[in-house]
């Protein structure tokens, strides 16, 4: 059991027959009144974030998240599938589970597959990836503003921003979390 006084950042819970991770969370004594606790949730299920506040004294049940490392193999239809580097076991998982930052993975990259009572609810990428440029528009000499950016296309599919002094060809890494440029790899 969680008692809502001991909150804290990435515990996870069930609440109202769904699973919730606290994404923030705050005490607050006000000078009249009893203390309370802020929250923001997250579903990890759905992923809608929601704002609640809860007594001190209440008590939930724990969740138990699984997140393991396995390997994307290949995609085929809307089926991606996923192999346990230690049991070597596949597991199909439907696109629709998939987040916008699997853009950034390529075949036999490492990601967590995040399952609650054995149903999968999402894959994490990893943070960071270095990826081939295959298109993109040259810079142009002076062309030297700052942080003047342009398009480009990633060995993927996905098109992201890169500095003018970028060229086809390059490797960059890129942060999957928010789908910006790093640097050059």
């Amino acid at each position: 059991m969680v008692v809502a006084g001991d909150f804290r950042n990435g515990v996870t819970f069930e609440m109202d027959s769904s699973v919730f991770s606290i994404i923030e969370f705050q005490h607050v004594k006000p000078g009249k009144g009893a203390a309370f606790v802020r929250t923001k949730l997250r579903n990890v299920i759905t992923g809608a974030v929601v704002e609640r506040t809860f007594n001190p004294t209440e008590k939930f049940p724990q969740a138990f998240v699984e997140r393991r490392d396995m390997q994307f193999l290949y995609k085929d239809g809307d089926l991606y599938y996923f192999m346990d580097e230690e049991t070597y076991e596949q597991l199909p998982i439907n696109g629709a589970t998939l987040s916008d930052n699997f853009k950034f993975v390529t075949e036999n990259m490492i990601c967590k597959v995040m399952s609650y009572k054995g149903n999968v609810f999402g894959v994490e990428p990893p943070n960071f990836v270095e990826l081939k440029i295959v298109q993109t528009d040259p810079g142009f000499r002076g062309d030297t503003a700052t942080n003047v950016t342009k398009p480009a296309t990633l060995e993927t599919g996905a098109e992201i921003k890169v500095p003018l002094f970028i060229d086809e060809g390059e490797v960059v890494r890129i942060d999957t979390r928010t789908g910006l440029y790093m640097e050059r790899a």
